[in-house]
């Protein structure tokens, strides 16, 4: 599946706008992430593109999310390591992250609402306005950006990678399609 026939999915399949950037700022990170761990970047992008392919239909069931979206994905002859990914980044299911790219996704979901949010706080709300201090002085506030999981953000770690190097990573991975974002 190409880049442009997966966006065209996910603009098919997710409706909204804020959902369809979501998308977006994920597979900038997992592409940013590919490209620090020398690992296949578009791959990896492509998994972070589509891992929310099913939220509108899962939305008020969320035991389902991923699995939708791997069936999904599944019959449309989709790399059998992204469907895995797309299923493993909803720890609902309990699964294992056996690779680099379920640990990324995992990962790299909730740290692109946090870094969202924290743009949103700043006065011009630009991505270009924050740095990785700023991001992890609002992980630290509890009652910032609930939604984003602090733990799960945090299992950064299972890669390797500290969570200042995360965060600054995912930072710059978003800051590279602020355009996109509209942020």
């Amino acid at each position: 599946m190409t880049r442009e026939e997966a966006l065209e999915l996910v603009k098919k399949n997710l409706k909204q706008k804020n959902l369809i950037k979501h998308c977006l700022a994920v597979e900038a990170v997992m592409r940013e992430l590919a490209r620090y761990f020398g690992e296949d970047e578009e791959k990896w992008a492509l998994a972070g593109l589509l891992h929310d392919i099913d939220y509108a239909e899962t939305l008020n069931d969320p035991e389902k999310h991923g699995l939708l979206g791997a069936e999904i994905l599944e019959k449309m002859g989709v790399d059998e390591e992204i469907v895995y990914a797309v299923k493993a980044h909803n720890h609902v299911h309990g699964l294992a992250r056996k690779k680099m790219i379920d640990k990324a996704i995992y990962a790299s979901d909730p740290v692109t609402g946090l870094i969202v949010a924290a743009a949103l706080i700043h006065p011009d709300k630009k991505l270009s306005s924050i740095d990785k201090d700023f991001v992890l002085k609002r992980y630290a506030e509890k009652s910032f950006a609930r939604g984003a999981n602090r733990e799960t953000i945090a299992s950064c770690k299972e890669m390797g990678i500290d969570l200042g190097e995360f965060v600054a990573l995912s930072l710059k991975a978003m800051q590279g399609i602020a355009e996109e974002l509209g942020l």
